[in-house]
């Protein structure tokens, strides 16, 4: 392509060339005032004697030893010292030999409120194999402080004291000197946390008590206080103590402990609730609720339960149940 042709061609293809043609005077000049064929020269002669030089060796093994020269990474050694996972810091679990994303993993689950308890609970760490833990395994110190606190009275036995304490007195010491506890000290003691139940002829209030109170009560634990006081909730209110036995399982035995002085009630509107609230109510099933509703669309509101005698599904043992529980305003 001549001088004369280039200005006849497109205009973008005309500045792609003029800019590779400046690139390439730029190529020359570099060339010829920074010694291009100098540094050739030199670089020649540098091959020539580094192949003189290798010249008797295995080419194959001089290529491997120069991959091995470039590709090697010094690696650091890992120590071997007692160490404490709960409160080891970075710095020495790292020279343990663990890596640092083992590490991190090890302060959150620290920072979550998790604590290694056994020395077999860091065979749990992520990543660990099982040559790197039974090398560490020997070096792993549990402190005392992270160990359950339950392990400091024993077990509790039958009757409900701890094993610790049944049948001897306990020994401590106060200012150095030997201190022997009385052994009905001790028991009382170790009942800290449990309540204390009722004697013959104390009693509590069904509509006043919380569970905490319900299991003060002889053979109340903590499934009966529950279910009593749920059952309380749904019939807005007891009325009378035989009414726990409608709850199945109760002990028939904790009766008498219990009482209503108070007749705080809540009441159901029986004109105005739908027929899912109705049937929300322990003495009133669906087609009780059916019948209610049935009857004020049909009759208008009702001004009594006496209105429902001649229905079946109101017999009179439901009516006389149902009474202190319902309004008609």
């Amino acid at each position: 392509m001549t001088f004369r042709e280039i200005f006849y061609i497109n205009k973008s293809d005309r500045i792609a060339f003029i800019g590779v043609l400046a690139m390439l005077l730029l190529y020359l000049g570099f060339v010829f005032f920074f010694g291009g064929d100098d540094n050739l020269s030199a670089s020649s002669s540098q091959l020539m004697s580094e192949e003189r030089t290798t010249g008797d060796q295995d080419p194959h093994a001089s290529r491997q030893a120069k991959d091995q020269s470039y590709y090697a990474v010094p690696v650091q050694e890992a120590e071997r010292f007692t160490f404490d996972p709960n409160t080891a810091d970075s710095t020495q679990l790292l020279r343990l030999g663990l890596q640092p994303w083992q590490v991190r993993s090890i302060y959150r689950y620290r920072s979550k409120g998790g604590v290694f308890r056994e020395p077999s609970d860091f065979a749990r760490l992520y990543g660990l194999t099982q040559k790197q833990y039974r090398e560490l395994l020997p070096y792993i110190r549990i402190s005392a402080d992270y160990r359950p606190a339950a392990e400091l009275v024993g077990p509790r036995g039958k009757s409900g004291f701890y094993a610790s304490s049944a049948g001897r007195n306990e020994a401590s010491t106060i200012d150095g000197h030997a201190v022997v506890a009385d052994k009905n000290e001790t028991t009382a003691s170790s009942r800290i946390g449990y309540p204390v139940k009722l004697k013959a002829g104390e009693h509590v209030d069904l509509n006043l008590a919380d569970t905490t109170a319900l299991k003060q009560v002889p053979g109340i634990g903590s499934y009966y206080a529950r279910r009593i006081a749920s059952y309380g909730k749904q019939l807005g209110g007891y009325v009378s103590a035989e009414q726990l036995l409608e709850i199945e399982g109760f002990p028939e035995d904790a009766l008498p402990y219990f009482q209503v002085a108070t007749g705080n009630i809540h009441k159901l509107n029986i004109n105005t609730l739908s027929l899912s609230k109705l049937r929300q109510h322990p003495y009133l099933n669906f087609y009780q609720a059916r019948a209610i509703c049935d009857y004020r669309r049909l009759k208008g509101p009702l001004h009594s339960l006496d209105d429902l005698k001649m229905l079946p599904e109101f017999p009179a043992d439901v009516i006389a149940r149902l009474r202190p529980y319902v309004s008609f305003e």
